[in-house]
């Protein structure tokens, strides 16, 4: 971090601490005029306020909350330039840009962070290898994998700390990021492309197709049309018309609407829908277009991991 974010930041933290214990002590203080326990000269609503003190219990508590904060910003100042306090810990290397600078860091690292994800590295990694390879060094058939419940374990694990904070602990999605759990799949559900999916990331682009289909209404009879396809009740004479402008809408879709895996084009008549299936929701895609980013996990995690990951994920499907 820069000298100017540290004496900014440096600032701004004694001046509210500082202020605290200054407020605090004024507040202590009787500047009212009025004995303790005797009314006070206002009344609000009809009720008059008595002009008692703070607890002591409750002043004293803050006071060491102030003294605590003071300690802390000494023993763990992680916004200065060149001092890591008197513990000498970091939370992170500041110099590290991308992935592959905080793989290099990573050997030379001394932030509690990456000491403690070293030690797990070297704990666990021989684990990760032992499910993940076979007696010959390659890795073993991920559709095996998927039937091994101890690994399976493992790569569920690895999932509920990387992989549920987007998918849920339950990887069931939410809206805008996949069920992973219903067999309804973008880009294929094949064991080795799920993989693929995670080590490498995927890019969906939904453009905005409001001024180029004519507006509004002719937003209404796409989504008309699509909605028929999944077999929803809809206006005919506006399904009709949103037939002849779906051909725009084939080259990725398809001519059935059924979707192109080898694009991430979603299947349009199977009832799953990834940002709502409502007609708001699918009028707000046609017009206004989606983008979505799956980051790739491959040297973030290695190789090893994401292994055990897809495998996990593909049993999911074997559950069905």
């Amino acid at each position: 971090m820069s000298l100017f974010w540290t004496i900014w930041i440096s600032v701004i933290t004694l001046t509210v601490v500082i202020g605290c214990a200054v407020l605090l002590r004024m507040t202590s203080k009787n500047t009212t005029g009025v004995p303790e326990g005797e009314p006070m000269p206002h009344t609000f609503d009809g009720i008059q306020e008595l002009n008692n003190p703070l607890p002591k219990w409750w002043v004293g508590l803050f006071w060491f909350t102030i003294v605590i904060a003071m300690i802390y910003s000494i023993a763990f100042p992680t916004y200065t330039a060149n001092y890591n306090g008197l513990l000498n810990w970091t939370s992170s290397e500041q110099s590290v840009m991308n992935p592959e600078e905080s793989a290099e860091a990573a050997k030379t690292s001394q932030s509690q962070y990456q000491r403690e994800m070293n030690a797990a590295d070297e704990k666990y990694g021989a684990v990760f290898k032992d499910l993940a390879y076979n007696e010959s060094g390659a890795y073993k058939d991920l559709t095996l994998i998927a039937k091994d419940k101890e690994a399976v374990k493992v790569g569920q694990r690895l999932f509920l700390q990387n992989c549920a904070q987007c998918h849920g602990s339950d990887a069931r999605g939410s809206k805008g990021f996949p069920n992973l759990a219903d067999n309804d799949w973008l880009y294929g559900g094949d064991a080795e492309t799920i993989k693929t999916t995670i080590m490498h990331g995927r890019n969906g682009v939904m453009p905005a197709w409001k001024d180029i289909l004519g507006g509004d209404q002719a937003v209404k009879e796409v989504a008309s049309y699509v909605l028929k396809l999944s077999g929803r009740r809809v206006n005919a004479i506006e399904a009709q018309a949103g037939g002849e402008k779906f051909a725009l809408c084939a080259a990725c879709h398809g001519p059935e609407g059924k979707g192109i895996p080898a694009m991430g084009a979603p299947n349009l008549t199977d009832k799953v829908w990834l940002y709502g299936g409502s007609r708001k929701a699918v009028e707000d895609s046609i017009a206004n277009g989606r983008s979505g980013v799956m980051p790739a996990w491959s040297k973030i995690l290695g190789e090893d991991k994401v292994h055990l990951i897809a495998a996990f994920v593909y049993s999911l499907s074997l559950e069905k």
